[in-house]
């Protein structure tokens, strides 16, 4: 894989502390255009990206910096700042692309922040889904059980073939009577490290899963049944243990569910279902991590085909995806 040679030859003590564009934590956006080429693109909180493929035309993609981060020691904020100090990097407008991803035209859309090459998640982490899946469920001992056990619930929600970024249609199971999107926290990991952060919608057939909790991987696992974005964040930008989460769902442009909490309330650490996930398993690079749902929509609820599902976290940004029957 490509390190970009100008990166590695940064080290700590030679990185400058006054970069502009380092006070603020970053988030760093992958755009595609017509032609499907990626670029990388970085914003601190005024509203602009910066391209950082024109700054230097090897860098499409976040890894790249995380691996160049991590052979360096330089962090990844100020890795990226020194990469666009002096350099006459290309700007977009941040509103104007999100506009311009939703309807589906511009001369650059919004892609899916990285390719996980896998995506895992963690079930009961929240008291509000321990009660949630104990009343959808015919065995709700189980889920008592493991939201007070030491180990927590830990399983492969997506491939990468699965998982869509912002503004892509996220699927519904026809077979499924009760279907909900789950508004989740999500890690992305490197060399068994904690590097980010971002989005993820982690789509569930409740009917499926509360039949019999062995049907798990199919309520949870199905073409388009996860999404990711809109940016991926570093661990300087939050704290993941202390953000708002918003879930809401529109249908013919009028609000039918709207609900909202915070990771403060998540009974595990980022850091604790890390661990427990690389306990005697092999995880690839940027795996994404969906940390467990506290927003969950009432039983007499369920997504319909053409519903709109928007999630914000406090710090990251906003994901929206429309929903079709798979």
């Amino acid at each position: 894989q490509t390190i970009i040679p100008s990166l590695l030859c940064i080290r700590k003590d030679t990185v400058p502390y006054n970069i502009r564009l380092a006070e603020q934590p970053m988030k760093f956006y992958r755009l595609i255009d017509s032609a499907g080429s990626q670029r990388l693109a970085v914003e601190n909180g005024d509203g602009q990206l910066y391209d950082l493929t024109s700054a230097d035309d090897d860098i499409i993609d976040v890894e790249e910096l995380v691996r160049a981060s991590s052979l360096s020691g330089v962090g990844l904020d100020a890795l990226t700042g020194r990469l666009l100090e002096g350099a006459s990097a290309e700007t977009h407008d941040l509103a104007q692309l999100i506009e311009d991803s939703r309807n589906g035209s511009g001369e650059f859309l919004l892609d899916r922040p990285f390719d996980p090459p896998e995506v895992w998640a963690a079930g009961v982490t929240y008291k509000s889904s321990e009660m949630e899946r104990r009343r959808e469920s015919d065995t709700p001992d189980v889920y008592s059980k493991v939201y007070a056990a030491k180990r927590p619930e830990l399983f492969l929600k997506a491939t990468s073939e699965r998982c869509l970024g912002p503004f892509e249609s996220v699927g519904i199971r026809p077979d499924s009577a009760w279907n909900v999107p789950e508004p989740e926290l999500a890690f992305v990991t490197y060399k068994g490290e904690i590097v980010g952060y971002t989005i993820g919608n982690d789509m569930s057939s409740r009917s499926i899963e509360g039949e019999n909790p062995l049907y798990l991987p199919q309520a949870k696992v199905y073409d388009r049944s996860c999404a990711i974005g809109p940016c991926f964040v570093t661990p300087e930008a939050i704290d993941p243990h202390d953000l708002s989460v918003r879930c809401i769902v529109s249908r013919d442009g009028a609000e039918v569910f709207s609900g909202e909490t915070s990771t403060s309330l998540m009974a595990r650490t980022c850091e604790e279902l890390s661990d427990w996930l690389h306990r005697h398993n092999t995880i690839p690079n940027m795996t994404a991590v969906l940390t467990g749902t506290p927003v969950v929509p009432p039983p007499d609820f369920t997504l319909a085909e053409g519903d709109i599902v928007t999630i914000e976290i406090q710090g990251i940004g906003m994901l929206e995806n429309d929903v079709v029957v798979v």
